[in-house]
């Protein structure tokens, strides 16, 4: 008799007892319908696939290339987090040339590693993803440094087995048009980023208030606050990355814990990103919390991604 049919049936005294299956959290809802052009949700311990959709299709993927630059940076040998980078002014002329996100950080200021992590992830700081970029690359020239660093981050991407992953920037704003991945390799991009603590750390991080030391030896500080409204809106949401760009539409790298289990999602190009989160991670937990779902409000002031 095969498992399943002992499993499925036992005849004790003549009577027939038929077994009912018991369904996981992920059986126990129906799958949900998501806005996003493409999707994936994986179980954190294990890496199964709890749900995709178009998986493998390669789409842009705007700022949650910074989840790159930050394993990136996070994998250097005998990495310094506490480490001081000047901020140069051409990493202001870069966010005022491409209208890009930014973290407002100041010429002559000197900052940690650390902090340029925070100003990269939470408000999205295309000023800080060059300065990491900057400083992490090799070559005698800024424009050489920064394509060492790209090299690096597509070497990581080949080391991770995200075959249909090309890096062509930094921060997003692709240079060549090959700036794509696809929703299962972003999302086991991401499962790797979480292994480190200070990412982890960053990423579920509201606010935070940093102090830098300016060119003339005083004191600046700095408040950011992080883009992603799941943070705060779903119970036990603790990261991880948004993105928006006009070839890649609102994106959004996703992460939850609750008890002992811990999801990890990507929706790429989706129309309404934080409920098709939020939906998606009911389902991961097979739970029904979505609906009632309250977006924690950005200040006025607060970058928007």
């Amino acid at each position: 008799m095969t498992l399943r049919k002992a499993a499925a049936i036992a005849v004790t005294a003549g009577t027939v007892l038929l077994a009912t299956p018991v369904a996981s959290p992920a059986q126990a809802v129906t799958a949900p319908t998501v806005s996003a052009k493409g999707a994936y949700l994986l179980d954190n311990a294990t890496g199964t696939k709890l749900f995709g959709k178009y998986a493998d299709h390669e789409r842009p993927m705007a700022s949650t290339t910074k989840i790159m630059t930050a394993r990136v940076v996070l994998s250097q040998t005998g990495l310094d987090l506490d480490r001081k980078v000047t901020i140069r002014q051409a990493y202001r002329d870069y966010v005022t040339a491409k209208g890009a996100s930014t973290a407002d950080l100041r010429t002559g200021d000197r900052v940690t590693v650390r902090q340029l992590l925070y100003a990269m992830m939470l408000p999205s700081g295309c000023d800080a993803a060059y300065a990491l970029a900057d400083t992490f690359g090799t070559g005698d020239t800024r424009s050489a440094r920064v394509k060492s660093f790209i090299g690096k981050m597509n070497k990581k991407a080949a080391d991770l087995g995200l075959t249909n992953t090309h890096f062509d920037s930094f921060d997003g704003i692709s240079t060549t048009g090959a700036n794509y991945t696809t929703p299962r390799d972003l999302a086991k991009l991401a499962r790797s980023a979480m292994k480190y603590s200070t990412f982890r750390s960053v990423v579920k991080t509201t606010k935070t208030v940093r102090y830098a030391t300016t060119s003339t030896g005083g004191t600046r500080t700095y408040t950011w606050y992080n883009t992603n409204q799941l943070l705060g809106s779903y119970s036990g949401a603790n990261g991880i990355k948004t993105g928006t760009s006009t070839p890649a539409g609102p994106c959004l790298v996703f992460s939850a814990t609750r008890g002992d289990k811990t999801v990890i999602g990507v929706v790429l190009n989706a129309t309404s990103r934080y409920s098709d989160a939020a939906k998606m991670l009911d389902y991961g937990f097979g739970t029904s919390t979505a609906p009632t779902m309250q977006l924690r409000r950005l200040p006025a002031d607060a970058q928007r991604d």
